[in-house]
Parts: C-alpha cells; sequence; structure tokens
C-alpha cells in the first residue's frame, strides 16, 4: 500500500514550536476545524488509494498539514499535544472510519474504484479542500 498523504505528512507536524500555555482548551480531539481539516485529509488519502487515475498532491498536503500545527499552535495547544494527537493509532482510526462512512454516504464501494473516481472528480471540480489535495493522473 502506498503511503498515505498523511502518513507521509505527519512528519512536519513534529516540528518543535513554542506555543502559549493553554487556558481551558477543548480537547485537540474534539476542535472542529482541526478535525474537518485532517477528516478532508483522510477522505483525499482514501480516494488516492482507491482510484488508479487520481493522485495525491504530497507537498500541498505537507503545506495544509504544516498550517494546521501552526493554528493548533496559535490556538494554544502544545507541540507535545499535535504530536499525541497525530500519532494516536485511536485518532487514525477514528478518522479513518468517518472518510470511509463519508466516502459510502456519497456512493464509494470497497473493491470498486468507479465510485472513489467519481467522487474525487467532483472533488477537484468544486475546488474543495479534498479536490485540491489531489490531481488527475495523465
Amino acid at each position: 500500500m502506498t503511503r498515505s498523504i498523511l502518513s507521509a505528512a505527519l512528519f512536519a507536524l513534529f516540528i518543535p514550536a513554542l506555543a502559549a500555555p493553554a487556558l481551558a482548551l477543548e480537547p485537540i480531539n474534539t476542535e472542529k476545524h482541526i478535525n474537518e481539516t485532517l477528516l478532508q485529509g483522510f477522505i483525499a488519502d482514501r480516494i488516492d488509494d482507491n482510484c488508479d487515475s487520481i493522485s495525491a498532491r504530497k507537498l500541498r498536503a505537507l503545506s495544509e498539514l504544516n498550517s494546521l500545527r501552526n493554528y493548533a499552535l496559535e490556538k494554544g495547544y502544545s507541540s507535545q499535544a499535535v504530536k499525541a494527537f497525530v500519532t494516536s493509532k485511536t485518532e487514525k482510526a477514528r478518522a479513518k472510519a468517518l472518510a470511509a462512512d463519508w466516502l459510502r454516504g456519497r456512493g464509494a464501494v470497497d473493491g470498486v474504484q468507479a465510485g472513489y473516481c467519481k467522487i474525487g472528480q467532483e472533488e477537484i471540480a468544486k475546488d474543495s479542500l479534498i479536490g485540491q489535495l489531489l490531481r488527475f493522473d495523465g
């Protein structure tokens, strides 16, 4: 299996950075912007893995993850909290399950490329974040 967008890019989140102390921050795994952005990355990754005519824009994904790391640090999450979140097997499994559910809800069926390709094409055409993380091959 190819390296996933997030697996290949998570290293960008490990760069140490200083952040202001967090006061009454919600748990990072419930912060809406962080979770929605990561979910879109997992969706794009799944499309990349299941559609031969679409591939991931890995540099774009790295850039997005770096921006997301900076967002988290600016909100007051520590670099240790960010690292713990993105390396958590439980959180990764949760995000992958949410991505699979999202794709199934739009017609993707495991083992059938056509559904993944159609969704990828639609997201690229909409210029959504999912679409921005993907490109047509050839």
